[in-house]
């Protein structure tokens, strides 16, 4: 679906308790109303904020374009904002395609490596957590490398966070 071509009523506000957001954030109503939602992301690291795109990074996609700016300019407060965003939706399914996967740069070009595997299930911290194992198995960017798995800030505060409320 293509949640850019979405009408403003098929948006609805989220302001998760402690939000970074100045006002809260609108996601897509069809992504809250789905009987079941399906995300689909590869193996990435992320030459920005981010330092991984994976499961927890794809619903930024689900985010309107509006609150692009204030994530994108956010970067102490980025990978929060990420993990925010998690709490307004339970995925059914996450498919992660690690055929080949960004070891260093990212999310567009960089170092490139194969790791031949494909990742299935519906926590997207365990998902993002073995992504992570993954890029340190292939040799990845310092950040990768030195920060211990549930360090990195995405999947510590995703781990620790509760789904959120609509406002």
């Amino acid at each position: 679906m293509n949640f850019e071509s979405l009408p403003q009523d098929q948006w609805t506000r989220i302001r998760p308790e402690g939000c970074h957001w100045r006002t809260g954030f609108d996601i897509a109503r069809p992504v809250l109303e789905a009987g079941a939602v399906v995300t689909t992301c590869c193996l990435k690291t992320h030459g920005y904020g981010a330092v991984f795109t994976m499961s927890l990074k794809v619903s930024v996609g689900m985010v309107h374009r509006h609150n692009m700016g204030e994530l994108h300019s956010s970067s102490q407060n980025m990978r929060k904002m990420i993990t925010e965003i998690n709490q307004a939706y339970a995925p059914a399914l996450i498919v992660l395609d690690g055929i080949e996967a960004f070891t260093d740069q990212g999310p567009m070009s960089g170092t490139r490596k194969r790791a031949d595997v494909i990742l299935a299930g519906t926590d997207r911290v365990a998902i993002d957590a073995l992504g992570v194992a993954l890029l340190k198995s292939l040799g990845s960017n310092k950040t990768i490398m030195n920060t211990k798995i549930f360090e990195h800030e995405q999947i510590a505060r995703s781990s620790a966070r509760p789904r959120c409320h609509r406002a």
